[in-house]
């Protein structure tokens, strides 16, 4: 089994080849949005945007002044993501490659986690925890986005809260006050809400 077959049923690349990427925004998450005017991150932070995808919010971290990194299984979405930075005349650091056998350089501060976790089957998510608990520097933040749905199966794959809770333990992350969780429906997935929260590492 090759690493993007044992991610989820879907061929990303023969999707973002085909532009059959109903999941996509045209603009950035209104969470980024909201995060970005809270001051959740600044500039001069190292980010990294796993399964980016043709996210804008890699190359919206890069316009904040962050040392941005995307990754992704499709070298058709990073293609694309290369040619808008090459447009704004903005650098980071883009890979077409496998999330969970990646390392960054040094630490980072921030992970932004739109799209992957959901993306991958569920029994990869204790080693996608584990990657994360590498990438970050002690004190470092997950911005997640998790999706939540009724439905079984994916993706995207449900994230409910008491499972996310389980996977990002309080032995290694620090979770916010339930009242600062926020839902956001996703207009391209029949409003299928996405919870934001801010996790930071131990």
């Amino acid at each position: 089994m090759t690493p993007d077959e044992d991610r989820s049923p879907i061929d990303w690349e023969i999707r973002f080849r085909d532009n059959d990427t109903p999941w996509e925004r045209a603009t950035v998450h209104p969470a980024f949005a909201a995060w970005e005017a809270s001051g959740a991150f600044i500039a001069d932070e190292r980010v990294v945007v796993p399964g980016c995808g043709r996210s804008p919010e890699v190359l919206a971290f890069a316009k904040a002044g962050l040392t941005a990194a995307g990754i992704d299984l499709s070298p058709t979405a990073i293609d694309w993501q290369t040619d808008q930075f090459a447009t704004a005349k903005q650098r980071a650091r883009l890979i077409a490659g496998d999330v969970l056998a990646w390392t960054p350089p040094e630490p980072v501060d921030l992970v932004y986690d739109q799209t992957f976790l959901c993306a991958i089957h569920p029994r990869l998510r204790s080693d996608y925890e584990t990657t994360l608990v590498r990438w970050l520097k002690p004190g470092g933040r997950m911005l997640a986005l998790f999706m939540q749905k009724d439905e079984r199966g994916g993706p995207p794959y449900g994230c409910p809260l008491d499972v996310m809770r389980d996977l990002f333990s309080d032995m290694r992350w620090r979770w916010p006050e339930p009242e600062t969780i926020s839902t956001w429906p996703h207009p391209q997935l029949n409003g299928k809400p996405e919870l934001s929260a801010v996790l930071v590492k131990r």
